[in-house]
């Protein structure tokens, strides 16, 4: 099964962790997260930020795939993301934004590598919504959020965003999101498009994460939260074993 059907599936409501290598610099601290990730047992792991250094964002690839089978999706920042070790890309398209740079540029820059490794590339059309505060994507991609209140612009985004071809579409409300994606604006997208919806950013509670899949999230992406509370991990671990 191809990671695109994994996250189609309907199987399970499925779950990824991120991990930010600008965030995890401390090789022990990060060992430390992965035995926790393994205990989880998460669908997908990615990895990837907005400012991370290549050296550091390949030391984390390498850490995590020796480390960890847990398949690794990387959710990349910029065209030099990119590892042949990896299983699979979000090949962002930042169509929410107006940046030719984030629309295309960065994908022309990385796609003859890519070309050449054995790594599952995942067409992605991605909407940053806003989260209640500037995010790191906003501040580099130099691109506005679509508003939490405005379901209308993110579902007309989203259509445009499959018949383009994207593959999936992912809804983010940012690393550190004061707000998760309102429940709303996930059920409107997902009932106007036939792809897979990932959406992360903001969520803290098993309730939001529940809440989110009952709104029609395909695959939620958990970041440092379960870096910064062991008891989230654990109540996460229980509940997706009760299927949220």
């Amino acid at each position: 099964m191809s990671l695109l059907e994994k996250i189609s599936s309907n199987k399970n409501q499925k779950i990824a962790v991120l991990i930010d290598p600008d965030k995890n610099q401390d090789e022990q601290k990060l060992v430390c997260l992965l035995e926790k990730i393994n205990i989880l047992d998460p669908a997908f792991i990615f990895v990837g930020g907005s400012t991370v250094d290549v050296s550091q964002f390949n030391k984390t690839v390498e850490l995590i795939k020796q480390l960890t089978s847990i398949p690794l999706i990387i959710f990349p920042g910029s065209h030099n993301q990119i590892h042949e070790k990896a299983d699979g890309i979000l090949f962002l398209s930042l169509i929410s934004g107006r940046n030719p740079d984030y629309l295309i540029g960065h994908h022309v820059e990385a796609a003859h590598l890519l070309k050449k490794m054995n790594v599952e590339v995942i067409p992605t059309g991605y909407l940053l919504i806003d989260g209640g505060k500037n995010s790191s994507v906003q501040y580099v991609s130099q691109t506005t959020p679509i508003p939490s209140d405005q379901e209308n612009i993110a579902v007309k985004t989203a259509i445009a965003g499959e018949m383009l071809g994207m593959k999936t579409i992912f809804l983010d409300a940012g690393s550190g999101a004061l707000n998760s994606v309102p429940e709303k604006m996930i059920r409107e997208v997902k009932k106007n498009i036939s792809i897979p919806l990932i959406v992360g950013g903001g969520l803290k509670t098993i309730e939001q994460i529940k809440n989110t899949f009952d709104s029609g999230a395909d695959l939620v992406v958990i970041g440092n939260k379960i870096e910064d509370d062991i008891d989230f991990m654990l109540d996460l671990m229980h509940a997706t074993k009760k299927q949220i």
